[in-house]
């Protein structure tokens, strides 16, 4: 049996079990509605999963080596599977057996021999809680103002990158963005321009964290942040620069601000490389003090510093005041 390529835009499932009999008995099933994915060991099930996009597992629990219960508490306990759904497909009906699987996060049993409507309809019912988990977990995860990241999927993924990016010794780069003298801007044009002046400052955000693992985020009131993992101080410098040409393009007035007669932001910038003692706190409490730094120096520029080579940059916006 071979894997299906990666062109379909349906949902894809991945089917588990060491006797190829049974997983032509449930792809037969289930291939009309969605790509199908196949293993039949528990290591290459792990390998599957973690590749990306699987969005169901349906898992045998007597396998060689790595059994069902296993795979099924690896996936778990791994950020990239952890909220794959598991369904256990067994000939074991013990009550003990059953307890287990839901104690390592299974969410539902199929029971041998497999009988093709339950299979079908265990799935779908299982995937359509999953939509609604992620549909409520991405709602949950956005600021209602801006539509971008909120505070609470900042802190989630700041949390998860840092750590990735310490396993893998891979530098990471974090900004801390506020927007110059925008209670002045609040104060000439009203909340509702104001209101609008953050939304089209944040998609512009949004712009140039384009990567995957990029977040942009809507940090508290009018401060924003760039999660940029894997981006040494050359990539973190760029973007910063791309980001005050681009606010600058979108010439939104500001008669009341010292810095410039449009909106401009100022910014504080780190690169480092974390490590497993090293707390990702402590990455925005620098970059936050170089944004006062930048505050300090007059506004409308970033005020960089690359922990790796010692070194600092200060970045000046293009549009200076006139």
């Amino acid at each position: 049996m071979s894997e299906p390529a990666l062109q379909s835009a349906r949902q894809r499932l991945l089917i588990v079990d060491d006797q190829p009999a049974n997983i032509r008995v449930m792809a037969e099933a289930l291939r009309d509605r969605y790509d199908l994915f196949f293993a039949t060991d528990g290591a290459r099930a792990l390998e599957i999963a973690s590749a990306g996009d699987i969005e169901l597992v349906l898992l045998d629990v007597v396998m060689p080596e790595l059994d069902g219960f296993e795979v099924c508490r690896r996936l778990k306990s791994d950020e990239r599977t952890s909220r794959i759904p598991v369904i256990f497909v067994t000939a074991r009906e013990e009550v003990g057996d059953e307890a287990r699987g839901f104690d390592v996060g299974a969410v539902d049993y199929i029971a041998k021999p497999i009988r093709p409507p339950i299979v079908r309809a265990r799935v779908q019912t299982h995937l359509e809680l999953k939509q609604a988990r992620d549909l409520l977990e991405s709602l949950a995860s956005l600021d209602p103002l801006t539509g971008i990241a909120n505070r609470r999927r900042f802190d989630v993924t700041l949390d998860a990158e840092w750590r990735r990016c310490a396993r893998n010794g891979a530098m990471f780069s974090l900004a801390i963005i506020d927007v110059d003298h925008f209670k002045e801007f609040n104060d000439t044009y009203g909340h509702a321009r104001g209101d609008d002046c953050l939304r089209e400052l944040a998609q512009t955000l949004r712009g140039v964290a384009r990567r995957p693992g990029d977040l942009a985020a809507r940090y508290g009131g009018e401060e924003f942040a760039l999660i940029l993992p894997e981006s040494d101080a050359n990539a973190a410098q760029t973007i910063i620069r791309r980001l005050f040409d681009d606010i600058g393009s979108l010439a939104l007035p500001h008669a009341s601000s010292s810095c410039a007669q449009i909106v401009t932001i100022s910014a504080g910038a780190v690169t480092l490389i974390p490590t497993e003692t090293l707390k990702a706190s402590l990455a925005v409490e620098s970059a936050d003090r170089l944004l006062y730094e930048s505050k300090d120096g007059g506004r409308n520029r970033a005020h960089h510093f690359d922990v790796i080579n010692n070194t600092r940059e200060w970045i000046t916006g293009s549009i200076q005041e006139q």
